[in-house]
C-alpha cells in the first residue's frame, strides 16, 4: 500500500489499472479496504481503481485528535485531489455513503456519479428510538468491544450469514479504535439530519444496491432524492455483500457504472 497523509494521519491507499474511469471504493465502519478485494480484482482490467483505509482503521493512522465523519469526507477528497484522480465514481458501502454525500456535496466537481451499498434503507430518519440510543451510548463507553460485537450481530449480520463472514466481521468491530469508534458512533446517531440536508443537494442521481436481509423503505428516497435514484436489489444474509456475494454485487455495480458513463 501507499501513504498521503490528512490531519495528523496517514492514509495508506492502494490504486490499480488504469482506466479513464476511476472506481473509489469507500469502506464502512471499522472495516477496511481488504472488504473490497473481489470488486478489485474484477474492475481493475476496464477502471483505475482506488482504495483506501480511512484513518483510525486497518493499517491507517490513528493520531487524529479530533475524530468526525466530516473529516472521512475530507479524507476521501484529499485523495481524489493528492492522486489526481479523473472521472471519479463514488462507491460506498454503509456508513461510507454518508461520508461520500459529504464529499460530494462539499465538491461536486470532482465526481462524476454515487453509488451507494445497502444503504438508506430508511434515509433522513434516526436509526433507534432516543431512549435506545442514549443506551447504546453508555454501553459504548462502558464496554466498547461487546457493544460493537451485539450491534453487529443484531444489525448487520443474521443467523444463516456464513460462519466465517460473521466471524471477521465480530472480530473487527470488538478490535475497532475505540477512540475513534466513540466520538463517530455518536454522531452517526444524528446523522439523519445530515441526509435530510444534504441528500437533495447531490449533483447526480442516487445509485444503490442493498441487500434483502433488511427491507428498504423508497418513501423517503422518494422525497429526498431530487435527482432521481436507481434501486437493485440482491439477496442475502448480512450487511456486506461485497464478500458474501461478490459476483453479484459486480454484476449489479457494472450494470450501475455504465449507466453513469453514458454507455446505456
Amino acid at each position: 500500500m501507499k501513504i498521503i497523509e490528512r490531519d495528523n494521519a496517514i492514509i495508506q491507499y492502494t490504486r490499480d489499472g488504469n482506466g479513464e474511469t476511476t472506481l473509489l471504493f469507500v469502506h464502512g465502519s471499522y472495516i477496511d479496504h481488504t472488504y473490497w478485494m473481489a470488486q478489485i480484482d474484477h474492475f481493475t482490467s476496464h477502471y483505475t481503481v482506488v482504495t483506501f483505509d480511512l484513518p483510525g482503521h486497518g493499517a491507517s493512522g490513528k493520531e487524529r485528535e479530533s475524530w468526525t465523519v466530516e473529516g472521512f469526507a475530507l479524507d476521501v477528497i484529499t485523495v481524489v485531489k493528492e492522486l489526481a484522480l479523473q472521472n471519479v465514481i463514488l462507491i460506498g458501502h454503509s456508513l461510507a455513503a454518508d461520508i461520500n454525500l459529504m464529499a460530494a456535496t462539499m465538491a461536486p466537481e470532482l465526481f462524476i456519479g454515487f453509488i451507494a451499498i445497502d444503504y438508506y434503507k430508511n434515509a433522513g430518519f434516526p436509526l433507534a428510538e432516543e431512549e435506545q440510543v442514549n443506551e447504546i451510548r453508555k454501553n459504548l463507553r462502558l464496554d466498547f468491544a461487546a457493544t460493537n460485537e451485539q450491534y453487529a450481530r443484531m444489525a448487520l449480520l443474521t443467523p444463516q450469514t456464513p460462519p466465517d463472514i460473521t466471524d471477521s466481521v465480530v472480530k473487527a468491530y470488538r478490535n475497532a479504535y475505540a477512540p475513534m469508534g466513540i466520538p463517530t458512533m455518536e454522531q452517526i446517531f444524528d446523522i439523519y439530519t445530515v441526509e435530510k440536508k444534504l441528500l437533495p443537494l447531490l449533483n447526480f442521481k442516487l445509485y444503490l444496491i442493498n441487500v434483502d436481509y433488511l427491507p428498504t423503505q423508497e418513501e423517503p428516497l422518494k422525497t429526498y432524492a431530487k435527482r432521481g435514484y436507481s434501486l437493485a436489489h440482491m439477496k442475502g444474509t448480512s450487511h456486506f455483500p461485497m464478500i458474501e456475494h461478490p459476483q453479484k454485487l459486480n454484476t449489479l455495480l457494472e450494470s450501475f457504472i455504465a449507466e453513469i458513463e453514458g454507455k446505456v
